[in-house]
Formats: structure tokens, sequence, C-alpha cells
């Protein structure tokens, strides 16, 4: 490639289909090698041996194996953002130039409109448990997990609409920040990874939910469950049953709602289920 040339490579994670084409684009930058495009949402590892420590933006943590992983947060706008990692006593540099907001757009309708138009008793129960599930993104333990993670249903399904920009009964809300997986009530949800159960409960848009602790800041999640099966400060191991699939809070018919945060940004779960060789690679 010569000057401000790019050349757009196409990559399939893939868990039996595709669940989301990343478009890589490698573009010559003078000081910098070759700059990194992704969409937001996804994830980005650096390769390399000999790697002490990762960072961004201020935080600093340990390498996974031989590769630092970066997580780009959904809602990142299109915007140049700079990665580290320490080799050696040096401390080196990429950057990751994040581009358009690729996802669809889906159009749900809901019979019960208090779901959508909130009285002021529901509001205040949204921010109060909003503030309670933010409080999770920040706990820092150690890391319990490998990659790929364990798919949350023994039989896994297509998934999908990670991203979808939504509007239910026609007014626009928060985009879909996890992967929906059609099962039939009942079926049993799998941890991911060993963990610590860090939050179960019932709540106004999730309905009933778990959250797990994976160490390095990776949190799982799991809404719209019949049934809870384990308890706040549960220790778990991967592949152990954390619930059963139902329709609680804001949901039109059975299915698991998977979602992961990664040193607290938002991105595609099914990116953690799939081959990290398929990923995007800095050089």
């Amino acid at each position: 490639m010569r000057g401000n040339e790019c050349q757009p490579v196409y990559l399939s994670p893939g868990i039996g289909t595709v669940v989301l084409i990343v478009v890589l684009r490698l573009c010559a930058s003078p000081g910098w090698g070759q700059v990194t495009e992704v969409p937001p949402g996804t994830l980005v590892r650096w390769p390399g041996e000999g790697i002490a420590e990762c960072g961004e933006d201020g935080r600093r943590w340990k390498p996974l194996g031989d590769e630092c992983w970066y997580a780009i947060d959904l809602l990142t706008p299109e915007s140049q953002i700079y990665v580290a990692r320490w080799r050696g006593g040096e401390k080196e540099m990429k950057e990751v130039r994040v581009g358009t907001y690729p996802y669809e757009v889906q159009y749900i309708t809901l019979k019960d409109d208090s779901q959508v138009n909130l009285s002021a008793e529901d509001l205040r129960r949204v921010q109060r448990e909003n503030s309670m599930i933010a409080a999770m993104w920040g706990r820092e333990t150690p890391r319990r997990f490998d990659l790929p993670l364990e798919p949350p249903l023994e039989s896994l399904p297509e998934g999908g609409r990670f991203g979808s920009r939504r509007f239910f009964n026609k007014q626009p809300r928060s985009p879909h920040t996890g992967s929906d997986f059609a099962a039939d009530s009942g079926t049993q949800i799998l941890s991911v990874a060993a963990g610590t159960v860090a939050l179960t409960g019932d709540f106004f848009f999730p309905g009933k939910s778990v959250f797990v602790d994976h160490g390095d800041g990776l949190i799982s999640m799991y809404f719209h469950l019949s049934g809870i099966a384990v308890e706040d400060g549960d220790q778990v191991q991967r592949g152990e049953i954390l619930g059963l699939v139902g329709q609680s809070g804001r949901a039109t018919g059975p299915h698991l709602h998977f979602g992961v945060r990664w040193h607290g940004a938002r991105v595609d779960p099914e990116l953690l289920l799939a081959s990290p060789d398929a990923l995007p690679s800095l050089q």
C-alpha cells in the first residue's frame, strides 16, 4: 500500500452463521505505521511477545495470553482513539479509527404503552435500577475467563440485533446493546465463564436478570428470565445453570438477551463466542 491508500478487508467471526461483518481498513499513517478502522461495538486485539501491560484512556490491565484486547464502546462516535502496551520497559502506541455506526433500525410494537411512556413512578424505578446496575461497570477483580466464551445456551440459535437503533411504538429509544437468542420458555441458561454473581433481580426493562463478574472488567448479563437459579455473591463455573429463558420485563416473546461489558464498553457479545483469530488485529 502506498501513501494514504486504504484497502478494505472483510472478516466474519461467525458461530455457525455470520454474526457480524467487521470492516477493517489498514492505512498508511506517518509515525504510527498502519491505522485500523473499525465500527463501534467491536473488539480489537494487538498481539506481541513479552507484553507486560495494556492500556487505554488512563486505564491499564494485563494482557490475555500474548495479546492486548481493546473494547470499543457501541456509542463511540467517529473519532481516533489511542491504545497502548508496555513491553521491555517501553511504551508502544497505536491509533484506532472508529468508523460510522453501521447497524440496522428495528421497529417494535408493544401493546402495553406503559412500557414506552413511563409513569413518574416507573421512571423513578428505572433510574434507581440503572444506578444499581451502573455501579458494576467499575469492578476490578482477577480474570477468570479464557476466549472464546462458552455459549449461554446449550443449543445456540442464530442471534443478532446487536447495535440496532430501536423504535418502540414509533418512538426512538436506546440502541440494542446485546444479542437476542430465540428459545423456548424454561430453556436452561448457562454461565459463559467462571465468575461471581454480581447482581440478580427483577428489573423494569430487562425483567428477571443475572449479572456475572468474570474478572478483568468483563461482566456478562442475561435478561428476560422466567426463573433465576443463583443468588448475589454465588461463585459459578463455566457452563453452570444461571436461570431459565422467559419473557419477563419488556419483551415480546420468550428469548434470551445476552450482553457483555468489557472495561465498561458495550460490545457485540457474539464476538466473544467466536474464534479470537477472526477479530481485527493491530500490526
